[in-house]
């Protein structure tokens, strides 16, 4: 087998991995949480990084969404009451997103889910 197969066999490996644990957890979370997996992934960034509140350009660029993508999944999670969008007092370009009380509780259980979903999903390493 070539160096340029066995690649390729890798990064398919890779991409079907992922596409089953993707879809084993937006079905668990939006069944026992509400939240798809680009809600759970913005408020897991929230409450994990020892800050509550960041821009919104730094959590875009941390994240695999684009700009429109985090936007339109920030609304739904300000709809939600999980998040809220503040204005940056020194910048007013600048957009502040914040957990709430609610969407810290949401990330708690949710946070649950989304481990058992990849522990029972990824192999454990060798």
């Amino acid at each position: 087998m070539s160096s340029e197969t066995a690649l390729l066999d890798r990064w398919r490996s890779l991409l079907t991995c992922y596409n089953e644990v993707a879809v084993n957890l937006e079905r668990a979370l939006a069944e026992a949480h509400a939240l798809s997996l680009s809600e759970f992934e913005t408020l897991d960034r929230l409450a994990t990084q020892n800050c509550d509140k960041r821009r919104m350009q730094e959590l875009a660029e941390a994240m695999y969404l684009s700009q429109s993508a985090l936007s339109r999944t920030v609304t739904r999670l300000v709809d939600a009451g999980l998040v809220e969008r503040t204005s940056c007092v020194q910048d007013r370009r600048g957009i502040f997103v914040e957990l709430t009380e609610a969407g810290r509780a949401r990330h708690a259980e949710a946070r649950h889910t989304h481990l058992a979903v990849l522990a029972e999903h990824l192999p454990a390493p060798t």
